[in-house]
C-alpha cells in the first residue's frame, strides 16, 4: 500500500523543503499550499516528477508498484497528488478531474518548487491523464525529458479523437511505455501516429494498467518491472549534467 494511504505526512513549507534539501531525499511530506509529496529512490539514475491518472491516485497498486520498481532502478520519483484527488480522498467519494489546463498549471506550480540547480535535472511524467498533463507542460515550458506511462492517445472507442496536437512542440527526450492492448492506444493504432522523436516501449499483452491476460504467460508485476527497467535505461541514455 502506498505511503499516501498509510502515513500522515509531516507538514512543511515549500521554501523550507528546498532550503533543507528534503526534496532530494526519500520522505513523505505535506507541502503547505500544494499537497502530499512522496519521494522514493536515491536518484542515481535520475529524478522524475510523476503524476497519477484520472481515476486512481498515487495510492493505487499500479502507481505504488511502479514507483518501487523505479526506485530499484535508481530513479527517484517525486509523486504528487492533484487537488481534486486530495478532495476525493477527504470526502471519500468520486470527483471528476478538472479541465486538463488546470492540471497543467498545478503541475507547473510543483515544478517551480522542485526544480533547481542543486537538485539535478528533473524529468516530467505520469500515468495516463497525468502523463498527458506532463506532455502539455513540456510542450509549453520545456522539460529535461518525458516519461509517459499508458499515454491516453485517444478516449477508448474514439480513435479519431487524438490528443497529439501539442506533440510537435515537444523537443525533449520522450519515452512512452504502453501496453500493447491499451484501449487508449493499441500497438496497431500507435504505429501509424506521427510521434516525432518520441520512443515507444511496448509491454506485450498489457492493458492500460499493464495487466496482461492470464493465458499470455505474462504478469502485471513482470511488465511493471520491464517498464521500470526501460524507463531507467532511457533516462541514463539521455542523462544531462547539471
Amino acid at each position: 500500500m502506498s505511503d499516501f494511504a498509510r502515513f500522515t505526512p509531516l507538514a512543511i513549507g515549500p521554501i523550507s523543503l528546498r532550503e533543507r534539501g528534503l526534496d532530494r531525499e526519500p520522505g513523505h511530506w505535506l507541502v503547505e499550499g500544494y499537497g502530499p509529496l512522496d519521494i522514493r529512490g536515491d536518484g542515481s539514475t535520475g529524478r522524475l516528477l510523476i503524476a497519477h491518472g484520472a481515476g486512481a491516485g498515487q495510492a493505487s497498486t499500479y502507481m505504488s508498484r511502479l514507483r518501487d520498481a523505479l526506485s530499484v532502478q535508481g530513479v527517484q520519483t517525486l509523486a504528487i497528488e492533484f487537488a481534486y484527488m486530495q478532495r476525493m480522498r477527504r470526502e471519500a467519494r468520486r470527483i471528476p478531474p478538472p479541465r486538463i489546463d488546470r492540471l497543467v498549471e498545478e503541475l507547473s506550480r510543483w515544478c517551480d518548487i522542485l526544480t533547481h540547480p542543486q537538485g539535478g535535472t528533473l524529468w516530467l511524467g505520469g500515468k495516463s491523464m497525468g502523463g498527458r498533463a506532463a506532455s502539455l507542460l513540456a510542450a509549453r515550458d520545456r522539460a529535461a525529458g518525458l516519461v509517459l506511462c499508458g499515454y491516453p492517445f485517444h478516449p477508448p472507442g474514439k480513435p479519431d479523437n487524438l490528443r497529439l496536437s501539442h506533440w510537435p512542440l515537444i523537443d525533449c527526450p520522450a519515452l512512452v511505455v504502453q501496453g500493447s492492448r491499451d484501449p487508449f492506444g493499441t500497438r496497431e493504432e500507435v504505429v501509424g501516429y506521427a510521434l516525432g522523436q518520441a520512443r515507444v516501449h511496448w509491454l506485450e499483452d498489457g492493458d492500460h494498467d499493464w495487466k496482461p491476460r492470464r493465458a499470455s504467460g505474462y504478469t502485471q508485476e513482470g511488465l511493471i518491472e520491464e517498464g521500470a527497467a526501460a524507463i531507467a535505461a532511457f533516462m541514463r541514455e539521455n542523462r544531462t549534467v547539471t
